[in-house]
């Protein structure tokens, strides 16, 4: 069991201080993560753990050995580095600058022989790069060269591996190729893996772990679930983002959600009631706050995508247990939002046994008076899992004079003239 420590470790470039008391503990066969802003002393603790720059406080232990103890060839067999990019002063082919990681393991004089060149040929199979081998390294693609720099990392046999942004350059295809590999090498080699990375996604679908630096100090540091919230990106980078866990890959990602700047905020008079769900409403609502309307809405489930975008907005809304139906509390809050507004929206939500009272309080609104606008994006029909009760609501709608319109568009038209008409006050 290999045992990477860092421990309380302070670094400065001249006087200004770029690292905090950073500690953590790594072990063989964990993929960690390092998030943070640019500035934020990410590669600087690379830089540190691979013994380039020396702490001023604090020390970093490899196996309860303190580094700047060990030579520069005892740290080069242990440790190998993967900047964030390079360039060499003189053109070699790739399998040269492969073979360049096997210099720890020569004796003074010693040329490679055929247990290095093996090394090198299977780091560059494992990197899909073997067919480079003959290739000037200078003539080769950002993102070949960069899958060249690994194979060259890995031909040094390491015990960690300190990664500066992995996938720089990288296509979609050769980034998954990459991660892939890395984490097998973790799995079934035990290799420690420490990489700085700017993409969330790929971070929280490859990572055990993740550390979110910002000013040079740890602000979160555990399970991919644990660090990687809105709050804590909110924190750290002061975006608004949702964090949903993907059904397929079982893996959290980040949708950032961009500043909402209201254009026409002033003098806007209607209110808007949404009746959605299952992210049916969160482009809407966006664009109604960023319009200048009020909006609230009702009943969403916690967890829906809607309920957390409007929980970013600052919607007031009326919320249900996470895939509970609505209770009798809920339905009579809601309903007492809908009639206050001026105009009720229903976008285009399926509609289950759980969510159609949200109909119920629509058609109630009417009754009183409230314009309901209904978006019919997709039939009725292909939606109501209800036994055909969501379609009774829609043709009592129709019947009873809501304006059924086909998208968001539509809406944001009629909505403005219905403000400059004044046809809204009832």
């Amino acid at each position: 069991m290999v045992v990477l420590r860092i421990c309380g470790v302070d670094c400065y470039y001249g006087s200004v201080k770029v690292l905090e008391n950073v500690s953590f503990t790594i072990k063989s066969g964990e993929f960690i993560g390092l998030l943070g802003p640019n500035g934020s002393g990410k590669t600087t603790l690379l830089r540190t753990i691979s013994r380039t720059l020396k702490p001023r406080v604090g020390a970093v232990y490899l196996d309860e050995v303190e580094l700047f103890s060990m030579s520069s060839r005892e740290v080069a067999k242990n440790i190998a580095v993967v900047p964030q990019s390079s360039s060499l002063s003189f053109n070699f082919t790739a399998l040269e600058v492969v073979l360049m990681g096997r210099h720890p393991h020569l004796g003074r004089f010693k040329l490679e022989d055929e247990k290095d060149l093996a090394v090198a040929r299977r780091a560059m199979e494992m990197t899909n790069t073997w067919h480079l081998a003959e290739r000037w390294i200078n003539e080769l693609s950002g993102g070949e060269r960069q899958r060249v720099m690994i194979a060259r990392a890995l031909a040094q046999e390491p015990k960690v591996l300190l990664l500066d942004e992995p996938t720089t350059h990288l296509d979609i295809n050769s980034q998954l190729e990459v991660m892939d590999l890395l984490k097998e090498l973790c799995v079934k080699n035990g290799l420690i893996a420490l990489a700085v990375f700017h993409d969330f996604n790929l971070a929280a679908r490859y990572c055990d772990s993740l550390i979110l630096l910002k000013d040079g100090r740890i602000v979160s540091i555990g399970s991919v679930e644990n660090v990687l919230t809105s709050e804590n990106i909110k924190k750290v980078f002061n975006v608004d983002v949702i964090v949903k866990k993907h059904p397929l890959t079982n893996s959290l990602y980040v949708i950032p959600v961009s500043s909402i700047k209201p254009t026409l905020a002033k003098g806007r008079s209607l209110s808007i009631h949404l009746i959605c769900g299952a992210g049916t409403g969160s482009a809407l609502m966006k664009s109604l706050i960023e319009n200048g309307y009020r909006v609230t809405a009702g009943v969403l489930n916690v967890l829906d995508t809607d309920y957390e975008t409007a929980q970013l907005l600052k919607i007031p809304v009326v919320s249900e247990a996470p895939f509970s139906p609505i209770t009798d509390e809920n339905y009579k809050a809601n309903l007492e939002m809908a009639s206050g507004a001026d105009v009720v929206v229903v976008t285009s939500v399926p509609f289950g046994r759980g969510n159609l009272r949200n109909l119920e309080v629509a058609l109630k609104a009417l009754e009183k008076g409230v314009h309901v606008c209904i978006i019919n994006e997709e039939p009725i029909e292909k939606r109501d899992f209800t036994g055909g009760e969501a379609r009774k609501y829609f043709l009592e709608l129709s019947n009873r004079g809501a304006i059924f319109i086909k998208d968001r568009s539509e809406l944001m038209l009629l909505l403005d003239r219905m403000e400059r008409e004044k046809i809204w006050m009832k």
